[in-house]
């Protein structure tokens, strides 16, 4: 097995990584970005248009965005690796990464930045439309909606946090959901209810998105009691049945909070292994922004930083 040693690592891609590892590359210490195989970049690599990322007044392509960070890191030093890490051994001064082609990678640094993946409803056309109707992040996408249908599927929080939000843009909201109780709070179940643009479709799933020249047009649904069906118009269909973050492959060599989130200290990335930093979204389970989780990444680029300044100046003692 190859062994290659690194000033620092940086798994995952996306805003927090490709943020660090610009950071880290101006520093001096070339960091290894492992991105990943097949999703290098993230959740924006299958995002459409991005308005609300500051500095592109006219909106920016979430690929395009990708795509900028990265040849930014680049141009410092950093060096990107297209593999996936199938395990790590965080145990001693040096950390060890492995990736799936079996080379492994030391160094006294490393800086977690798997992000999170939407969970899905895996239904027909749910891949066919996504960007194009279908989307996990109201914040994200509403504006696009203007005066348009909506759909919501979700019975927990951030279903209905994202049903209110976008009240402010469709001409109504219809949320889905499979039970007739929810896993939301009272309050914002309460809140609404008292909303007139929010329609509720109890004990019911959604079995297919349908659309149209490319744009989602309306949604199959089936009652889950009665078996009956029913189509509901929608030109935006958002999921906000949960995220799941990437971390099975650290397989318990960090700390994981309820949500499975990675645990860090306080306002900082440091984790529950000293010379292990975490950023963007597999620690946030609340904003889940790609500015959010780009700001994190400078957080843990300079949290590294500091680790290895201390490193060096023990030995030099």
């Amino acid at each position: 097995m190859k062994t290659v040693q690194k000033n620092v690592i940086i798994i995952g891609s996306g805003p927090a990584g490709y943020t660090s590892a610009l950071y880290l590359a101006r520093a001096g210490y070339s960091p290894l970005v492992i991105a990943g195989a097949l999703t290098p970049g993230g959740q924006l690599m299958n995002t459409t248009e991005v308005e609300n990322y500051p500095g592109f007044a006219d909106g920016i392509l979430g690929p395009d965005l990708m795509e900028a960070m990265q040849k930014q890191a680049e141009k410092f030093g950093a060096q990107i690796l297209l593999n996936d890490v199938i395990s790590v051994d965080f145990n001693g001064d040096l950390k060890a990464v492995t990736t799936d082609d079996g080379v492994t990678y030391t160094s006294k640094a490393v800086i977690v930045s798997t992000g999170s993946q939407v969970r899905k409803l895996g239904v027909p056309g749910e891949q066919e439309y996504s960007g194009r109707g279908v989307s996990y992040c109201a914040t994200c996408d509403g504006f696009f909606f203007r005066e348009k249908p909506i759909v919501v599927v979700g019975g927990g929080d951030s279903a209905f946090e994202e049903a209110l939000f976008l009240t402010r843009f469709g001409s109504c909201v219809t949320l889905i959901h499979r039970r007739d109780s929810f896993r939301a709070s009272k309050i914002m179940v309460d809140r609404a209810r008292k909303n007139s643009k929010i329609n509720f479709v109890l004990d019911s799933v959604v079995c297919s998105v349908n659309g149209v020249d490319g744009d989602a047009q309306s949604v199959t649904v089936k009652n889950v009691k009665t078996g009956e069906t029913q189509n509901i118009e929608a030109s935006g269909i958002f999921v906000a049945i949960g995220h799941s973050p990437s971390t099975s492959f650290l397989d318990g060599a960090l700390d994981l909070n309820e949500d499975g989130t990675i645990s860090v200290q306080g306002a900082s990335t440091k984790t529950s292994v000293p010379g292990v930093f975490a950023a963007g979204d597999v620690v946030d389970s609340v904003y889940r922004q790609a500015i959010s989780a780009a700001g994190m990444g400078c957080r843990a680029a300079l949290d590294a930083q500091a680790y290895l300044n201390d490193l060096t100046d023990l030995n030099e003692q």
